[in-house]
């Protein structure tokens, strides 16, 4: 099987920053995958708020997301009480999907590159449901458009 290759974006609009806990390190004695994704996770809401939206709300008090997909490529490695710098971009918005793009880096050096696929899902209805508009202005206002 070909290997997922990421690549950096040119722009990353949201930054979020934390340090690795014990409970972020595996076996191996560095960031574990399972953390990883947990790290994301936080990065993305952490950008919703800033926003003042959340997954369950992208504005319209209805649409919320649900990952479709996730990707990862591993850089480098990090470890207990590294400080470590997420940036994330919003790109290849779709009817009903965007994408979120994340650069961890410690310090200079890149961790990972992680791509996620987010779709559009009204849970009242339990089906997937346009991109709001709203979403779409409060992106426009922050100079972020496809």
């Amino acid at each position: 099987m070909p290997r997922i290759k990421l690549n950096e974006q040119r722009e990353y609009a949201f930054h979020y920053t934390l340090v690795l806990d014990p409970r972020d390190i595996n076996y191996g004695g560095h960031l574990g995958n399972d953390a990883l994704v947990s790290i994301v996770g936080s990065a993305r809401v952490n950008m919703f708020r800033s926003m003042r939206l959340s997954e369950m709300d992208l504005g319209d008090g209805k649409t919320g997301i649900i990952m479709s997909d996730l990707a990862v490529n591993y850089k480098s490695e990090a470890f207990m009480f590294d400080e470590l710098l997420i940036d994330t971009h919003v790109g290849e918005i779709s009817r009903s999907s965007f994408r979120l793009f994340h650069r961890i880096k410690k310090g200079l050096i890149v961790v990972a590159l992680v791509e996620t696929g987010l779709t559009t899902f009204n849970y009242a209805l339990r089906k997937v449901v346009p991109v709001p508009e709203t979403f779409l202005k409060i992106l426009a206002e922050r100079g972020i458009q496809e």
